[in-house]
């Protein structure tokens, strides 16, 4: 019988609080079930094995992660979307670090192509069309923008910026000018 109480999106929703906590690594359906103070069976009724508990948590920090840069991105185009959208993942990943990492979590295809992840896609290319660019430019600059947001998150998350001047806030603007102009100066493809 299911503990009173108990769903999949409260055990979800407390892991991702959890991952915020400990780490999205950390989180398994024994510290889930400590959390409660219930046995792990108890949990089995809501969530299949850990793994369906971190694709939960992911699928929420997506959408939330979607729904954050809906709402930077209405009204806006040029550098004010990139740097909304830009700001929407550093800003994410420093209020919810265990959720940010989540939102990382290898996805099976089919539950990929069902999540807010394809929102986020759509989105970036929608301020793409901004710079006027189209296929296949527009994937490579998706790729770019994702390396460049997700890898300077991370670093500033672990400390790599905070031993040096000048301060990352200053570095971080400056990394959205060169985007910035990067995409309004795309370079022509090479002839084959």
């Amino acid at each position: 019988m299911a503990r009173a109480g108990l769903t999949a999106d409260r055990l979800i929703r407390a892991g991702a609080e959890l991952a915020d906590e400990v780490g999205f690594e950390q989180v398994t359906l024994s510290a889930l079930a400590r959390r409660f103070d219930v046995k792990v069976a108890s949990l089995y009724s809501h969530l299949k094995n850990s793994r369906d508990l971190k694709t939960g948590i992911a699928l929420l920090a997506l959408a939330e992660l979607a729904d954050r840069a809906a709402d930077a991105l209405a009204g806006r185009a040029g550098r004010d979307a990139l740097t909304a959208l830009a700001d929407v993942y550093r800003d994410y990943a420093r209020e919810h670090p265990g959720r940010y990492a989540a939102a990382q979590f290898r996805l099976d295809a089919r539950t990929a192509a069902a999540s807010a992840g394809v929102r986020q896609a759509q989105m970036t290319r929608a301020l793409l069309r901004g710079y006027d660019l189209t296929e296949p430019d527009q994937t490579h600059a998706v790729r770019l923008l994702g390396s460049v947001f997700h890898g300077y998150v991370s670093l500033e998350l672990a400390g790599g910026f905070s031993h040096s001047a000048p301060d990352s806030q200053e570095s971080w603007e400056r990394i959205l000018d060169a985007l910035d102009a990067l995409l309004r100066n795309w370079p022509a493809a090479k002839a084959p």
